[in-house]
């Protein structure tokens, strides 16, 4: 059969194969969620979220060291209080959860990166991402506690700062308190595209952050919308982030590659607890490959656009590079 163009001629080892691939990813680029509470002597694993734990500040360096030695370096943390009030004033306490984690932290990984979680969902009596008015979070109040938690975790030692919460305008309030007291040099990693999403209901149980009522639908974005995601990109952009992600990965990947094409700033996607949940759950009916699928999703998000990926499996992608079964 007389044929010029034949694609499989690329396929036909892995040397070749591997020094053809268009999808690269190391772990430089991988960030790892990690969970801080109050308490002591604490590590308490998330149910369902099986392999991930829950830490107290004096259990924090034994994850970090483990994670230390497979080569993952970013750390996303997020801070689990032991009081929660209307207001989430547990979150911007000079005291806070995360604030000691982030001093414990630095103090013995100071070569470590901490990027935090900023929102009030985790801190409020009511599990609502900001300040209430009767029953509907209260934006522009809302602005003012972010700003004040973003400070403190920078106060406290955050290398980079990450608004979840989803309010018209807390990049640009968290760009301007953080630039008047002096840290114009810290990155803003904005949750930019975060959809009111069934696949945080595991985070929610390890961060005891379900809402007492109705849900997040008024600030999150509706799962139908995709040029609506691009417009919050936009405007984040043009607020002061540094890098906008996507949340969540799996599902909307199609989000990540439009965003990548508009912006000019480094694109990052969250692989949510729901997404690590069901591959758990897959695998341990022995339905799955788990280490296959692992992989192959996080090939899947970069090949989509993303430079960063957020992953409760970063230890074992980190693992897979390093054996080169992924890369």
């Amino acid at each position: 059969m007389d044929m010029i163009i034949r694609p499989r001629r690329l396929r036909g080892s892995e040397n070749l194969r591997k020094m053809v691939r268009e999808t690269r990813m190391d772990k430089a680029s991988l960030i790892y969620p990690l969970f801080v509470m109050d308490g002591v002597n604490c590590k308490e694993e998330i149910p369902s979220m099986p392999g991930q734990y829950r830490y107290s500040v004096d259990q924090l360096s034994f994850a970090l060291e483990e994670l230390q030695k497979a080569g993952v370096t970013n750390i996303m943390l997020f801070g689990i209080p032991a009081v929660k009030d209307e207001v989430g004033s547990q979150a911007y306490a000079a005291d806070g959860i995360v604030q000691r984690a982030l001093k414990e932290a630095k103090k013995h990984f100071p070569e470590m990166y901490f990027i935090t979680d900023v929102c009030m969902c985790e801190y409020t009596s009511h599990g609502h991402c900001g300040v209430l008015c009767g029953h509907e979070v209260e934006n522009d109040q809302t602005l003012k506690l972010l700003s004040q938690t973003a400070l403190s975790h920078v106060e406290a030692g955050a290398d980079m700062v990450a608004p979840s919460d989803m309010m018209d305008g807390r990049v640009l309030a968290i760009r301007n308190t953080l630039d008047a007291q002096g840290f114009k040099e810290t990155p803003i990693m904005s949750y930019a595209v975060k959809y009111a999403s069934a696949f945080y209901g595991p985070f929610r149980d390890a961060a005891g952050s379900t809402p007492a009522f109705g849900d997040r639908k008024s600030y999150q974005m509706d799962f139908h919308n995709s040029r609506e995601g691009v417009k919050e990109a936009l405007l984040d952009v043009d607020e002061g982030a540094d890098i906008i992600m996507v949340k969540p990965a799996m599902s909307y990947l199609d989000m990540v590659t439009k965003v990548r094409d508009v912006v000019n700033v480094p694109v990052a996607t969250y692989s949510v607890s729901g997404e690590y949940a069901m591959v758990k759950a897959a695998a341990a009916n022995g339905w799955v490959d788990e280490e296959r699928i692992m992989c192959e999703m996080a090939v899947a998000a970069y090949r989509a656009g993303s430079q960063l990926y957020l992953t409760y499996y970063a230890k074992e992608l980190a693992r897979c590079m390093d054996e080169g079964k992924i890369g």
